[in-house]
């Protein structure tokens, strides 16, 4: 089992562990991240002795979204994804300039690789529960929706704020989880709700407060552990199939698309002239300010 960079992977009895390891960053998604999640997954299904697998994040939070604070202000990074590739951030850094000709195919060859490292949690062949404290919002709302089940903290903000400028929902999950009405409410605003809501509103399994949510978190997993491998392996193909069967797969590749198309609008350039000059945290600050809800702690709707 090789050491991964971005995540910790651990199995204890019948139960698999991924925790996002970046809390310096809010566990801001990199390139790495969802091959990484993918990678250990498969560990885990390939593992006869284990029977679920949990997500978690370490830190403050779950999961900040995407770490744009290089991409978006246009700093070069280092990486080791082979120079020219879709993947390489220089390669992405030119495709992003309004002087230049934009190819959505690059947007699109580096966004479904990541999505299919998130789905990789959806297409598991075990169930996977996670666990979101503090924040999930932007990017992390695309992972941690990829999971079976939601165990979310009763004062956790989660939601999708760059829905405002800069972003469209790549695992494209939201109406599945709210439905229709309620995913445009939160999409049509960019508004985050609290774990209390998201447990009204059935995205949520559990909202527990903070000094109960470890030990609600562990009992859900021990009982799902308790069932023979082979019979959560049918029962999640079983409702999976529902979902694959109502356009799942189509709708991804109009999200992966979308998501790049906003990066490319004017306010979409203008976002990132904004954070190349003020850097990423001001220019999202102005973004929602507007709208009264800045800040990682509180949501309002």
């Amino acid at each position: 089992m090789r050491a991964f960079s971005t995540i910790n992977y651990e199995v204890s009895g019948r139960i698999a562990r991924i925790e996002l390891n970046r809390p310096e960053r809010g566990n801001g998604i990199t390139l790495e991240m969802p091959a990484e999640i993918a990678e250990a997954v498969e560990q885990a299904n390939l593992d006869p002795g284990v029977h679920v697998i949990a997500l978690s994040g370490r830190g403050k939070g779950f999961c900040g979204g995407y770490d744009l604070l290089e991409s978006a202000e246009q700093k070069a990074a280092g990486t080791t994804w082979p120079a020219g590739s879709p993947m390489d951030p220089a390669v992405q850094f030119a495709n992003h300039n309004p002087d230049a000709v934009w190819d959505p195919m690059l947007d699109f060859a580096m966004m479904s690789r990541n999505v299919r490292g998130f789905m990789s949690l959806f297409y598991s062949e075990k169930p996977v529960v996670c666990k979101v404290h503090g924040f999930c919002v932007a990017g992390g709302t695309d992972l941690a929706l990829c999971a079976d089940l939601l165990v979310i903290e009763d004062t956790a903000k989660i939601g999708y704020p760059p829905a405002r400028v800069w972003g469209i929902p790549t695992t494209t999950h939201w109406v599945a989880r709210i439905g229709a009405q309620r995913a445009k409410r939160l999409l049509f605003t960019g508004d985050c709700i609290s774990g209390r809501e998201a447990l009204e509103w059935g995205l949520a399994i559990e909202a527990p407060g903070a000094a109960q949510i470890d030990e609600r978190f562990e009992m859900l997993l021990e009982r799902i552990a308790r069932l023979p491998v082979n019979q959560l392996m049918m029962n999640k193909l079983l409702v999976n199939q529902s979902l694959s069967n109502a356009g799942l797969q189509a709708n991804q590749v109009l999200g992966i698309v979308f998501d790049g198309i906003a990066r490319h609008t004017k306010e979409g350039y203008a976002f990132q002239q904004r954070a190349a000059e003020a850097g990423f945290r001001q220019a999202v600050r102005e973004r929602d300010e507007p709208f009264g809800d800045y800040g990682p702690i509180k949501p309002k709707i």
